[in-house]
């Protein structure tokens, strides 16, 4: 397909609305290649480190991508962050507006919101400068700013289940990085594991997650037999107690690699055997495109848990259990720590619900939202 068409995507402040993007905007390229796209992501520290590493596939080659930051902040109904959200919501608006008019003197703008409080001043943008715009919901409760941004947008398509609203259904997005691409065996000597070893993967996300890494802490100190024959993957997060992570399983002899981020875990979702992880839309999304096996600890502090709900899709399949991160470790090993020592010793079990995934059906949400993406630039 030829088009001269812009995308810009406006999505931000967590890698859950980022990396989707990415994944939509390598399938535009892939499709139409002299596309122009361009990413309005948050002030967030964590925006800018993934940006400034993302790259997507041109014609000639890759090109870093072309990001912008802009002022937002959350919808908090409190004084102070009222102010934050009311001040930064002008600047927003203002600076998606100018990036939107330098893209429409080139040719045809379609805005593809991902969500997150970023998205919302630039859909307002679009909006005024008569840009359509397509909302990609990701999380099986929306958020506020996809609500808000629901009732403007050309298109929407959901790749959850949206509680309350009837959008129209896509599969899971995930970014081409995130894809098993070998054997696991391959994949485990690449990363310097073990190639026979059964391996578990645990990643509480873009952000990591605090007491998932006191859970495994606790665990390694109270059941390191458990992990006998084992090796792990384990990303932390900022600020996690990397070294003392890294000791805990040198002290139970469990080979393991220990980084606080990992860009693109397409590698070590490769390797996987079993992941412990957060049911964040992009691990869903990633633990079902890659037929790993999972359990998963929602995030504790959500008051609509939407990551329990998010999950729900895998745990019918059979494919992945949910437990309650109860911020607590010793009661996390009580609840997902009992599960995680019933798959560790009986991987039958984790052989049955890998069958369970490959019932579902292929990961292609990006694929599809591209065509959509694409649709409404031509119409325009």
């Amino acid at each position: 397909m030829s088009t001269d068409a812009s995308f810009i995507f406006a999505g931000g402040g967590t890698g859950g609305h980022i990396f989707p993007a990415l994944a939509i905007a390598e399938r535009i390229l892939a499709i139409a290649p002299n596309s122009r796209c361009h990413f309005l992501v948050s002030p967030r520290p964590l925006d800018a480190q993934i940006m400034s590493r993302a790259t997507l596939p041109l014609r000639d080659g890759s090109a870093l991508a072309a990001f912008t930051q802009i002022a937002a902040h959350p919808f908090i109904a409190r004084p102070k962050p009222l102010i934050r959200f009311v001040w930064n919501w002008g600047q927003g608006v203002r600076a998606s507006r100018e990036i939107l008019r330098r893209a429409k003197s080139q040719g045809p703008v379609v805005l593809v919101a991902t969500g997150g409080f970023v998205a919302a001043p630039a859909a307002q943008a679009a909006r005024v400068e008569r840009v359509p715009t397509l909302l990609v919901n990701l999380d099986a409760v929306p958020g506020k700013a996809n609500v808000w941004i629901s009732k403007r947008a050309t298109r929407i398509v959901t790749a959850a289940p949206a509680q309350g609203f009837s959008w129209p259904a896509i599969p899971p997005i995930v970014r081409e990085a995130a894809l098993a691409t070998q054997s696991p065996e391959a994949a485990r000597e690449r990363l310097g594991l073990n190639a026979s070893r059964p391996t578990l993967l645990i990643t509480g996300g873009s952000q990591g997650a605090s007491s998932m890494n006191q859970f495994m802490l606790a665990m390694l100190a109270q059941h390191a037999s458990a992990f006998a024959g084992w090796q792990v993957l384990h990303q932390t997060g900022k600020d996690a107690p990397d070294e003392q992570l890294s000791a805990a399983y040198a002290g139970a002899n469990v080979p393991a690699i220990v980084a606080p981020f990992v860009d693109g875990l397409g590698s070590w979702w490769n390797a996987a055997t079993l992941a412990l992880a957060r049911s964040g839309a992009g691990n869903v999304a990633e633990v079902w495109a890659n037929r790993v096996p999972a359990i998963f600890m929602p995030y504790p502090y959500h008051k609509d848990q939407h990551q329990r709900i998010n999950a729900q899709t895998l745990e019918q399949s059979g494919g992945a259990f949910v437990h309650t991160d109860h911020i607590d470790a010793a009661k996390n090993i009580a609840d997902a720590g009992a599960r995680l020592l019933t798959l560790l010793r009986e991987q039958g079990r984790i052989v049955m619900m890998r069958a369970s995934l490959d019932t579902l059906g292929p990961a292609n949400g990006a694929e599809q939202t591209a065509t959509i993406a694409l649709q409404l630039a031509q119409h325009r």
